[in-house]
């Protein structure tokens, strides 16, 4: 066999501080992550394999979106030709352009296309692949598919089908983890069999419980139960979702922690016994159970407990004869004990930020795996190289229980791919559509650092570089998350969301120098705009007038507060008074780039226009958030004193969509009374099961949509006497 080598394929280039660098460079220009996969950035120091190992030809993945882009970018750099499947709702997506084939599936419906076996099975075979990556979802754990392709002599890049039925469903993963010795959780052996059942088993546990899909994964089946009644609910709410998402809906249930964290052991795997854990991921910020920003590694962990949790993942690997990369996820409370969770038997969406502290390409080591090949280290030579961050940006409203999915079409889509340190993981681009059939990922934000703090400001900065319009996002909650006290500290849990905002996402409360800087803003795009509106560019014609205003009395409101304002022009410059403040501004602005970097007094700040409204009505976004800021003049101020105010409209007598979604059930029919609380419906969104209740006891006066229809936001489902 030939020497273990470490070689860089394809056509990498270095980048840093110094610009691009050869791969001949000195050890100390090693590090650098990828940003986008078509500038070629990408570089794994420490990902091994050997001289002249054989490789696949062809490998078709079986996803969709960024984990797609995420595998074809590993292959390509390794050589290997692609197949991208896809539905026809995704027939203009990315990853079926940069694969070097796209076969269609099916209609949008994932059950139709994504998760139709029959469908992928005669594309691996239509195209010739010789394996296929199911990236993570769909039919990434399931075991008939994995079976499926090993009947007709393809690899599926992942752990066998054994292995994927013994840590997948969860009563059997428990069974067998407590055999290999790992610390387990209080709960019941055995599957849920009814509601009765449930409140039984919770009542002798103990309350909190978790109540969870046996096969689920993702947060999706997954509730917490403090009471008899929230045990049957989430019960049956949980039941119905897992039928929904995986096809198999075994509950079971177990004592729930309460506020400890989530930390998971990452572990690598070949087919000759070699397992090896590639340190944790912090997973504990979460909403609704679904991650929402993870690092590598932890504060908490400790070395001695990092081995104690490294031995017992791959001891539980191994006890399977797992030969892949896969997940333990562990449970963690303030005595840093720890207890096992789940196994997720495929690529973790937070997978990057492994890559970043290691340095190991853990597809391509799926892909070695899949074909045979040993793993080339030992377990001292995976290190911790500095600090990771992932903030998953969705397409949701963080200011509806902290993520409500949104659709619609980018508009405006830039990456902050410019900045050093920043590695994004997409699968969209402007102009593309985010669909209510799959998961509102629009892109996992990747930052690295040689320490923590220096990764948080690289996510901040790239936080406030990232420009998206035509969808609401969450990047406000995140920005506001990163720069919070207790985040900054390491001080979180699971509960982390809720405690820090019991009240749900506000946005951030801007301090009164920074709500001055912003009205500052927003006075000088006005002004900006004014000139602009009185001038003839590129023309001949004689101006209008010659005498330009110079002075501006001014009425900026921010959060139903006034701020008068005394804005001149100075030479090049604008000066903003406000009444125990002066300021000077550059007057050299580019308002028509949609980031603006603003000097006031000297000091940088970083400002987006989100949109300009038109009547002196802007929406700017700061710090993260976005704000309605209104520019009047003093007159125009006066007048609309007068203006009548608008009613708001009494809104406890209609049951609206809170977001896009299908009727999974309507249980109310007109001249039905119900009672405050009382379920009227179910509303399913990206996979998710949401219960619809009446605010008040009324009397229903009209139903809108039934079972099986779509609706929008806002669209009224119920009306009430």
């Amino acid at each position: 066999m030939a020497a273990t080598v470490l070689r860089l394929r394809g056509p990498l280039r270095f980048c840093s501080a110094q610009g691009v660098r050869s791969a001949c460079q000195p050890a100390e220009y090693k590090r650098c992550i990828y940003t986008t996969a078509p500038k070629l950035k990408n570089l794994y120091w420490n990902d091994k394999y050997n001289e002249g190992e054989e490789v696949f030809e062809k490998i078709l993945i079986a996803n969709r979106g960024e984990i797609a882009c995420r595998v074809i970018h590993s292959c390509k750099r390794l050589g290997i030709k692609t197949v991208a499947v896809h539905s026809e709702a995704d027939s203009l997506s990315l990853h079926t352009r940069l694969a070097d084939e796209a076969i269609c599936v099916g209609p949008a419906p994932t059950n139709q296309s994504y998760l139709n076996m029959d469908a992928i099975l005669k594309a691996v075979k239509d195209t010739g692949a010789q394996a296929v990556h199911p990236g993570y979802g769909f039919l990434s754990e399931n075991t008939v598919f994995a079976a499926k392709l090993a009947d007709i002599g393809v690899e599926f890049i992942g752990p066998s089908s054994d292995s994927i039925k013994a840590m997948g469903d969860k009563i059997e993963s428990k069974r067998i983890a407590s055999k290999a010795k790992v610390n387990m959780i209080p709960g019941h052996d055995g599957v849920v069999e009814d509601a009765d059942h449930c409140v039984k088993l919770a009542n002798e546990i103990g309350y909190p419980v978790m109540i969870k899909a046996s096969a689920g994964g993702g947060g999706k089946g997954m509730r917490i139960a403090w009471d008899d009644k929230e045990a049957r609910d989430s019960y049956r709410l949980s039941k119905q979702e897992a039928a929904s998402s995986f096809g198999d809906d075994r509950m079971l249930i177990e004592k729930y922690i309460d506020n400890p964290r989530h930390i998971e052991m990452q572990v690598l795997c070949d087919k000759h016994g070699n397992a090896l854990w590639l340190n944790e991921r912090e997973c504990s910020i979460q909403r609704r159970n679904q991650k929402v920003i993870e690092e590598a590694p932890s504060t908490f962990v400790d070395p001695d407990m990092r081995r104690r949790m490294g031995e017992q993942a791959t001891a539980l690997a191994k006890q399977v004869q797992y030969s892949s990369a896969g997940t333990v996820e562990f449970l963690v409370d303030s005595q840093k004990n720890f207890y096992f969770l789940e196994m997720n038997t495929r690529l973790q969406v937070e997978h990057p930020i492994t890559e970043c502290i290691t340095g190991i390409d853990i597809v391509h080591q799926m892909i070695r795996s899949a074909k045979g090949h040993k793993l080339l280290y030992s377990q001292s030579d995976i290190p911790i190289d500095g600090w990771s961050f992932e903030c998953r940006v969705y397409a949701e409203d963080p200011y509806k229980s902290f993520g409500m999915p949104s659709i619609g079409r980018l508009e405006k889509y830039i990456e902050p791919s410019h900045i050093d340190q920043v590695r994004c993981d997409s699968g969209i681009q402007e102009g593309s559509e985010i669909s209510v059939y799959y998961d509102p990922m629009i892109c996992k934000l990747v930052t690295y650092g040689s320490n923590r703090q220096e990764a948080l400001d690289v996510m901040v900065k790239a936080l406030d570089s990232y420009v998206i319009k035509g969808v609401t996002h969450n990047i406000p909650l995140l920005r506001d998350i990163v720069t919070e006290e207790r985040f900054v500290a390491g001080n979180i849990s699971t509960n982390y969301l809720p405690t820090v905002y019991p009240d749900g996402f506000k946005g951030r409360m801007l301090s009164a120098s920074e709500s001055v800087d912003l009205v500052a803003m927003a006075a000088v795009m006005y002004i900006k705009d004014k000139l602009v509106s009185r001038s003839f560019k590129n023309q001949s014609r004689i101006p209008l007038s010659l005498n330009q205003p110079k002075s501006w009395s001014l009425s900026v409101s921010l959060n139903e507060e006034n701020y008068p304002l005394q804005v001149s022009l100075a030479g090049d410059e604008v000066v903003v008074e406000s009444q125990d403040q002066k300021m000077n501004i550059p007057f050299d602005l580019d308002t028509s780039s949609p980031l603006i970097n603003m000097k006031i007094n000297g000091q940088n700040k970083l400002f987006q226009l989100s949109k300009r409204i038109g009547a002196g009505l802007y929406k700017l976004r700061f710090f993260g958030t976005v704000y309605e800021v209104r520019v009047l003049e003093q007159f125009a101020r006066e007048m609309s004193k007068l203006m009548p105010v608008k009613q708001e409209v009494d809104m406890s007598s209609l049951i609206l969509a809170p977001m896009p979604g299908v009727l999974k059930s309507v249980a109310v029919k007109p001249g039905d009374m119900v009672a405050e609380g009382q379920e009227v419906c179910i509303l399913e969104a990206m996979k998710m099961q949401n219960s619809m209740t009446s605010a008040r006891v009324a009397k229903v006066k009209k139903v809108n949509f039934q079972q099986g229809q779509t609706v929008d936001e806002g669209d009224v489902i119920v009306e009430f006497e």
